[in-house]
């Protein structure tokens, strides 16, 4: 792999890494919804501003409300899931639950999708589960009905990824493909679709008790334009330059990230549970994306 392509690579783990610092500025502000509901049109509009300047050609080949719908599994739940997340737990917490996405693949693929499954498979399953079983209850946080709820909001935010992994392959690869810079957009304006009227519904009804200063917004903008709209151009970019299971590498990344820039910029506590707990996500997904094992990976 050229340099170039290494340090694309390291600066997209970087991006999305700070996904969850932003979240964490945000949502304890906005709440989960707004912080979602932002997060997700604000990533429409730059991509869309972002495809005009490129000139790309407006081709759906008939599948944008397939689009729509998978913007809804894939994009609009899991922002609004870890957005919920994000009210409690810390950015680095919430980096390394988002690692166990290949881990919910393997078992949504074995349950749903007639996956065939090996040893090395459930043996990184196992290790996943007990590295977030270490994190959630040996972490620097107090284990309590709060960490307990954020975690399950991770986790069944990577089952939604899981899911639209697989729905994905199977609406839109397996039937000529699409444009992934069309298909992304797609995906955001359906999350958007998703959102509006929960998000009108909290803001009428249980308004914010503040919109947030400077900071917050400077952070949307962050989490909208930078994390979603130009990390995806950046991975379709990486897509076609080193495929997609080099790429996938990108989710080993992500976690010390997230939890760098949570101490350096938050005061995150880090401890030695990081260490263990991520250690252990990481051979499990070592196991479970290693050569000749197939596996579905949507990142943050």
């Amino acid at each position: 792999m050229r340099a170039v392509d290494t340090l694309r690579l390291l600066g997209l783990a970087a991006v999305w890494g700070a996904s969850f610092l932003f979240m964490r500025i945000i949502a304890p502000e906005l709440g989960a919804l707004p912080t979602a509901f932002f997060r997700v049109s604000i990533a429409a509009s730059g991509l869309l501003v972002i495809l005009l300047l490129m000139r790309t050609h407006w081709s759906f080949r008939g599948k944008f409300k397939i689009c729509l719908v998978l913007g809804m599994i894939n994009s609009g739940m899991p922002a609004t899931l870890y957005s919920i997340a994000a009210q409690v737990l810390p950015a680095g917490y919430s980096a390394i639950f988002n690692a166990t996405t290949p881990l919910m693949g393997v078992i949504i693929g074995g349950l749903f999708f007639s996956q065939q499954q090996s040893l090395s498979k459930f043996a990184g399953v196992f290790l996943g589960l007990l590295g977030v079983g270490i994190l959630t209850r040996a972490g620097p946080v107090a284990f309590n009905m709060e960490l307990l709820m954020g975690a399950l909001a991770c986790l069944l935010a990577t089952t939604f990824y899981g899911f639209a992994g697989f729905l994905a392959h199977r609406w839109l690869d397996q039937q000529g493909g699409l444009d992934p810079r069309l298909a992304t957009l797609g995906s955001m304006l359906g999350a958007t679709l998703l959102l509006l009227p929960m998000f009108s519904y909290s803001a009428l009804v249980h308004p914010p008790a503040s919109w947030g200063g400077t900071s917050v917004w400077l952070s949307l903008l962050g989490l909208g334009l930078g994390c979603t709209a130009f990390a995806y151009i950046l991975y379709f970019r990486l897509l076609t330059d080193i495929g997609p299971l080099k790429s996938m590498t990108v989710t080993f990344m992500i976690p010390p990230f997230g939890v760098l820039w949570g101490a350096l910029f938050l005061g995150e506590p880090l401890s030695w549970a990081h260490l263990y707990g991520g250690l252990l996500i990481a051979v499990a997904l070592w196991l479970v994306l290693k050569p000749g094992a197939v596996a579905q990976v949507v990142t943050e």
